[in-house]
């Protein structure tokens, strides 16, 4: 069977240019993996790309299907001896558009993106976690070293990165201030923030002072929230903004500002991935599936993201497990 179903974009542009397709079938080359996609992740990435922004630029012709996250089932392995065989069950990402998307029934991925999905995962909850997590572990762990002591704020903590973000940083011991929205603050409390913010009550400068690290995933895309966010810093503190093209005059307005400041773009690195898979395993950290779609239901689910009002994560269901 040369063929599967896709959902493709033809053009850039609104949610209604997702449509299911018929495509041909991913071909397997060198230390690639065939994988039969069980669910994918749906992560804001997909409709800034679809819209004509995020990584759009890199697209050199249509269709495209879209979709970084997946988790699902090994139908082809490189090689016989390799560790990961045929039949196992697999979860990563990777990167549109250099590679197709997971919004289809099967994805080829090199072996070095992909790692084990928990067995204390169903397929939905893993295809939940990898651009996520691994975007949280790179901006908290890797960049601001999350360690006992220190006062951390992170901005949207109930969102995809935010609510992985903040069980890392509380993981490594640091106290972990939060912003969202009243009906989820007792939900990010249970995640392990010492104090929530309610961002519809209380403008957060007026409350938090002398943090030592800002995880930035708003950016100036609402309310000045980058810059603001400035004034809590210590002088020397760090700042770590993630969304693209959230906030462009970030170096000059964090040096200004006395503080230290950088952007963060994830890679799709399966060893990181098969770490976190370790805290999914021992219960350590948690992730939270907001809502399902099927495959045909992909312009709802980005109608849905887009609101910016969801809780943790958003997945397609593409076939059974």
């Amino acid at each position: 069977m040369n063929s599967m179903q896709a959902v493709v974009i033809d053009a850039t542009g609104g949610s209604d240019v997702l449509h299911l397709s018929e495509v041909p079938r991913p071909a397997r080359v060198n230390a690639e993996f065939l994988i039969k996609v069980v669910a994918a992740g749906v992560n804001p990435i997909d409709f800034k790309t679809r819209s004509g922004a995020g990584a759009s630029g890199a697209i050199t012709g249509f269709p495209v299907i879209l979709g970084n996250d997946f988790s699902g089932v090994v139908v082809e392995s490189p090689y016989e001896a390799h560790a990961i065989k045929v039949g196992d069950e697999v979860y990563g990402m990777t990167m549109v558009p250099r590679f197709g998307g997971s919004y289809a029934e099967y994805l080829t991925v090199p072996g070095l993106a992909l790692a084990r999905k928990p067995r204390a995962l169903s397929h939905v909850e893993a295809a939940a976690v990898p651009l996520a997590a691994l975007t949280a572990w790179g901006a908290v762990v890797d960049v601001a070293k999350a360690h006992e002591g220190q006062r951390m704020l992170i901005h949207a903590g109930a969102g995809g990165v935010g609510h992985f973000a903040i069980q890392f940083a509380t993981y490594f011991g640091a106290h972990v201030v939060t912003t969202g929205s009243t009906r989820n603050a007792s939900w990010l409390r249970e995640l392990g923030a010492s104090e929530v913010i309610d961002y519809s009550t209380t403008r957060f400068e007026d409350v938090v002072s002398d943090v030592d690290v800002v995880i930035d995933l708003i950016g100036n895309t609402i309310d000045d929230t980058g810059s603001r966010s400035l004034s809590v810093l210590k002088r020397g503190g760090l700042i770590v903004n993630l969304p693209t093209g959230s906030w462009p005059g970030l170096a000059d307005d964090a040096a200004a500002a006395g503080v230290r400041a950088t952007g963060y773009r994830v890679s799709a690195d399966g060893a990181t991935l098969a770490i976190i898979s370790r805290l999914l395993e021992s219960g350590d950290v948690r992730v939270y599936v907001d809502r399902v779609f099927e495959l045909h239901e992909a312009r709802e689910a980005h109608r849905t993201l887009e609101t910016g009002h969801t809780r943790g994560k958003i997945v397609l269901k593409i076939s059974v497990g």
